[in-house]
């Protein structure tokens, strides 16, 4: 079995809203930022892996087995159907690292279900520190372009954009210790402490550009279809990947 590991929450702490090393404002719309579930902190990490084509909790696409610099997706923010998971979890987002290595560094959206009560944020992670939120409005239907992108020698630069609001960020920050061995973009199940969460009803996420290294994912070698599984139920299941890098992740059950 290959350790991966996936987006944690810490229980108790207060969300921290975005304050970190440099952080660029692509349009002058500041909004509220999110309600999250009382008590708790979303956050990102490794994937716990089962099998070359199966996770607990990441589906979607990575590459692994090369040096990898750069990766970049957009994606359409889904809903949740509060309905279905009263509360849940489940979050979308670019990373490099987290498939077989111990870091991850990954921007990206989220979409909770809290007291059947919907949530929407957006975020950045450099764990095994915490994520930091941004403030911006999220709303399902909303159309993200995404980036993570290193120099190689521990910097990385974070871009995350609502193409429809008009809002964007871009963070810079350091860890010396990526080892930079896998890219990947996700649909995931947060954990915490006690294991991974129960995954939101989000119906569908569909992703599209999915590139590492400027190539598309469709292109690359190493690539890998994740599904999550639990258990021997299937949580959510990957679509196969166009030339283009479009693909679909469908969610199953919680």
């Amino acid at each position: 079995m290959r350790l991966s590991f996936g987006r944690r929450v810490a229980l108790g702490v207060a969300v921290a809203t975005a304050a970190v090393c440099a952080v660029v404002f692509v349009s002058a719309t500041t909004a509220a930022t999110s309600v999250r579930h009382a008590g708790l902190r979303a956050a990102s990490g490794p994937m716990h892996k089962l099998s070359n084509s199966t996770s607990s909790n990441w589906a979607g696409y990575a590459v692994t087995g090369g040096r990898y610099t750069s990766v970049s997706a957009s994606w359409v923010q889904p809903a949740v159907n509060c309905s279905v998971t009263p509360t849940g979890w489940s979050s979308f987002w670019v990373g490099l690292d987290g498939d077989t290595t111990g870091t991850v560094e990954q921007t990206g959206t989220e979409a909770d279900c809290s007291s059947g009560k919907a949530v929407y944020s957006s975020w950045y992670e450099m764990y095994p520190k915490f994520p930091k939120n941004y403030p911006d409005t999220v709303s399902p239907g909303d159309t993200f372009t995404a980036s993570v992108t290193t120099d190689g020698k521990g910097n990385f630069s974070l871009t995350i954009r609502d193409t429809t609001r008009g809002w964007g960020h871009t963070t810079s920050a350091r860890l010396k210790s990526a080892k930079l061995g896998s890219a990947e973009v996700i649909a995931e199940a947060p954990s915490s402490s006690g294991g991974v969460l129960p995954l939101a009803d989000f119906g569908a996420a569909n992703f599209s550009a999915a590139k590492a290294n400027g190539t598309s994912f469709a292109n690359l070698s190493g690539r890998d279809a994740i599904n999550m599984v639990s258990g021997g139920t299937t949580k959510a299941s990957t679509g196969s990947i166009s030339s283009s890098g479009a693909f679909t992740v469908t969610w199953k059950h919680s």
